[in-house]
């Protein structure tokens, strides 16, 4: 027993060794590296100097870094309750097969193939104040054009009202859990004289628990993240009213200015972890369709 034990274990080893090897040499190294410099004086190149926690102290004591760590909150927020809600909405529908279901299944997913540059630009000349379709439909109702990327005020709201047309990734995991509930729920609910609007409001909601806990933790993590489309729509203006800690992190690279860089990776790293493991605590209490199939 012991010898067969024994030879399990080796061969488990066997196939994990790759997997550990993958994930040592690109997440575990360059986290352990990204810690060590964040703790130094770096340009990037040459030699390093110690420099303690000065780097951490330095991004907290920024009103700049500190807005930014603000905005990448309410990215997560708005990701995890805008984005979620709406896909579940819309998987909800489709679940129900209207007519030309599959073509709007695949309709809402399109955005999350092209390129995010591509929808970047997009939204940047819909928002143009002299030419975009925005203004134009401000004079249908006899209100002047507003400059939305460029007034502190409408700017972060703008950049995160484009984020709705990705709502398609969050649909089809929902769609699929909205698919894969017993139909016989539904038809008795149908012969107690449920309506549609209770069958899914008892029966279907609380079935996706997991699916939808799932899909709050992948959008709220992707918003912690967020860069590419407000770096590229406003850069993290105007007066970082739109920054987030990717764009700070990336602006200190560009300034050779490593360490703080380094720095605000750590703290980004660290928020992620506590948010992620928050959100598994408080939504992760088990997910019901695992516990009917089984």
């Amino acid at each position: 027993m012991r010898r067969h034990g024994n030879r399990n274990l080796g061969l488990i080893a066997l196939f994990l060794a790759p997997a550990l090897l993958l994930f040592a040499a690109f997440f575990l190294y360059p986290l352990g590296f990204t810690l060590v410099t964040s703790l130094m004086r770096w340009k990037g190149g040459g030699g390093m100097s110690p420099n303690g926690l000065a780097n951490y102290a330095k991004l907290l004591g920024d009103s700049s870094f500190r807005l930014a760590m603000r905005n990448n909150a309410i990215w997560a927020l708005a990701s995890g309750f805008v984005q979620v809600p709406l896909a579940a909405l819309v998987a909800m529908i489709l679940a129900r097969g209207p007519r030309g279901w599959r073509l709007l299944r695949t309709i809402y997913f399109l955005p999350n193939v092209i390129s995010t540059v591509a929808l970047a630009m997009v939204w940047v000349t819909l928002y143009n104040p002299q030419y975009g379709a925005f203004k134009a439909l401000l004079g249908l109702v006899g209100l002047p054009a507003r400059h939305w990327l460029g007034d502190p005020s409408t700017a972060l709201a703008a950049v995160i009202l484009q984020t709705v047309v990705y709502i398609g990734y969050y649909m089809i995991i929902l769609l699929a859990a909205a698919l894969s509930i017993p139909r016989e729920l539904y038809e008795a609910a149908q012969i107690d004289g449920a309506s549609t609007l209770v069958q899914e409001l008892r029966i279907t909601l609380p079935m996706l628990r997991g699916s939808l806990a799932t899909c709050v933790t992948l959008a709220m993590a992707y918003g912690m993240r967020h860069f590419e489309s407000t770096f590229l729509m406003t850069g993290g203006g105007p007066a970082y009213s739109t920054s987030t800690m990717g764009i700070a992190l990336y602006l200190k690279m560009d300034a050779l200015r490593y360490g703080e860089a380094s720095a605000a990776g750590m703290i980004l790293i660290l928020l992620g972890t506590v948010l992620v493991a928050a959100l598994r605590r408080a939504l992760g209490r088990g997910d019901p369709l695992a516990e009917a199939a089984q």
